[in-house]
């Protein structure tokens, strides 16, 4: 029997109620495929402002790096937004992603058949997409300094915030975006702004120096402007995306709703060694939590990515997401992704039905 250390951040909002479901699965797919997992939870976001006063403890850190993986839930509620930045649930997110020195975010955006009219767009401009964007997750805007809300010599507030990559930080993400690429159709395509911003002038050169190195892969470079655009109006000729951290953020975001539902999606944080961070791309929505109405089809497939890339258990990844294709076949739906003539679940309720197709 193999052994895993996992660590839960359930969070704020729907958190609790979807990581219960992604644990049950897990506790089923580990009898199925001989595999023990030891559950630790710990808080972060608005669960440890409660607690302790501060978005992310030191004894969260230590726990998570003390982990094989890390599977999160969802962070935030509107209480904390008039926090100082220090102290507001998203800065303990950006800090667990740092410490454990997470610089690549892989969020896929792959249309389901049996979701495909959800979507917001025809039917004959999203079906058969499947997209990956590699996300540089440590560097850029969200990191760079100087950063803050300073006082000019006129006494005016001024806001900063500093667009920052060095080589090193993009070539690391650039060379796994490539070797992402390989395992997909060979295919990338690098986000930057090069005709305005100096960073990204760079980025595109060593993206661009890189390839020499992958001549296998198909490599072009779109501005993020016109990548916006595409995305809603060809986005089958996407692959897999590589970009910084403010342009992946937005630009992920916009994929993720071709299909139909950001309450669908997984996401894989990875570094250069364990653990790895595994989450749904979706927010806390605490205006449904403790309803029994949240979706957590994208917390059980954090769950089955975080087998595949974090713990090197591929197998048992594809069942579970064999089990969400069945139970999505036989018509179970959510609120979020509900169309008429399926059958109307709760969180519960679905995720009974992904563990009763696990078999």
């Amino acid at each position: 029997m193999t052994e895993y250390r996992i660590t839960l951040l359930a969070g704020d909002g729907i958190g609790p109620e979807i990581m219960a479901v992604a644990v049950e699965v897990l506790q089923v797919i580990g009898r199925q495929f001989d595999l023990q997992f030891e559950f630790q939870s710990a808080l972060l976001g608005g669960a440890a402002i409660e607690a302790t006063g501060e978005p992310l403890p030191a004894a969260t850190i230590d726990t998570c790096k003390a982990s094989d993986a890390v599977l999160l839930a969802a962070i935030g509620a509107p209480q904390y937004d008039t926090l100082p930045r220090h102290l507001r649930p998203e800065t303990g997110l950006l800090g667990i992603r740092s410490a454990l020195q997470l610089f690549a975010n892989l969020r896929p955006a792959k249309i389901l058949p049996q979701l495909i009219d959800a979507s917001s767009l025809k039917r004959e401009v999203v079906e058969g997409v499947d997209i990956m964007v590699v996300r540089e997750l440590t560097g850029g805007i969200y990191f760079g300094q100087p950063k803050g809300i300073f006082a000019t010599e006129s006494g005016e507030k001024r806001g900063v915030n500093t667009m920052a990559y060095t080589e090193l930080e993009i070539d690391r993400i650039g060379r796994l975006a490539f070797e992402t690429a390989r395992k997909r159709t060979k295919k990338l395509c690098s986000v930057d702004k090069a005709n305005v911003l100096d960073v990204s002038q760079l980025w595109r050169d060593r993206i661009t120096a890189l390839a020499a190195e992958y001549p296998d892969v198909e490599l072009s470079h779109m501005y993020v402007d016109n990548a916006a655009m595409q995305l809603v109006r060809n986005p089958r000729q996407f692959d897999t995306i590589v970009t910084g951290n403010l342009f992946g953020d937005i630009l992920s975001d916009e994929a993720a709703m071709l299909t139909g539902s950001i309450g669908m999606l997984p996401s894989a944080s990875v570094g250069a060694g364990k653990p790895g961070l595994f989450e749904p791309v979706h927010g806390s929505a605490p205006d449904i939590a403790g309803q029994d109405k949240a979706n957590p089809i994208a917390q059980v497939l954090s769950a089955a990515m975080m087998l595949k890339y974090g713990l090197n258990q591929p197998a048992a990844s594809d069942r579970i997401e064999q089990a969400v294709m069945q139970v999505l076949n036989d018509g179970k739906r959510t609120g979020d992704i509900m169309s008429e003539g399926m059958t109307a679940v709760g969180c519960q309720a679905m995720g009974a039905a992904i563990v009763q197709a696990l078999g």
